[in-house]
C-alpha cells in the first residue's frame, strides 16, 4: 500500500520560510517523477514544483521560481519542499503526488497523471 504523507506546514508571516516534507511508504521515490502541488480555496489545484528524482531534474511554475527549492532524500524515502520568502498568495493546502519518471518529460503539471496522492499540509502566510 503506497502512502504519502506530507508534514511541515503551518502559519507564517510573509518574508518567512517553511520546510515542506513527504514521506513515502510502499513506493520508492528513486526514478520517480515527483511533485509538490497546491490548492487554495476556491482555486484548482495547481502544480508548484516537480522533480525527476532518477536524475534531479527540477522544473518550477513561475510564481516561485527562485524562492522554493524542492530535493530529495532517497535513504529516507522523502521528498522536501524548501519555501523561501513566503508570500499570503502562496497560502494553500499543499500536496505531495507521485508517478513514473516518464511524467516529468511531458504532462507533469497535470494532476490527474499521478499516481499517488498525500493527504496535504496547510499553508498559510500572512501579510
Amino acid at each position: 500500500q503506497v502512502q504519502l504523507v506530507e508534514s511541515g506546514g503551518g502559519s507564517v508571516q510573509a518574508g518567512g520560510s517553511l520546510r515542506l516534507s513527504c514521506a513515502a511508504s510502499g513506493y520508492t521515490i528513486r526514478d520517480s517523477c515527483m511533485g509538490w502541488f497546491r490548492q487554495a480555496p476556491g482555486k484548482e489545484r495547481e502544480g508548484v514544483a516537480v522533480r525527476y528524482t532518477g536524475g534531479g531534474t527540477t522544473y518550477y511554475t513561475d510564481s516561485v521560481k527562485g524562492r522554493f527549492t524542492i530535493s530529495q532524500d532517497n535513504a529516507k524515502n522523502t521528498l522536501f519542499l524548501q519555501m523561501d520568502s513566503l508570500k499570503p498568495e502562496d497560502t494553500a493546502m499543499y500536496y505531495c503526488a507521485a508517478a513514473g519518471p516518464f511524467l516529468c518529460i511531458a504532462g507533469r503539471w497535470v494532476t490527474k497523471n499521478y499516481a499517488y496522492w498525500g493527504q496535504g499540509t496547510q499553508v498559510t502566510v500572512s501579510s
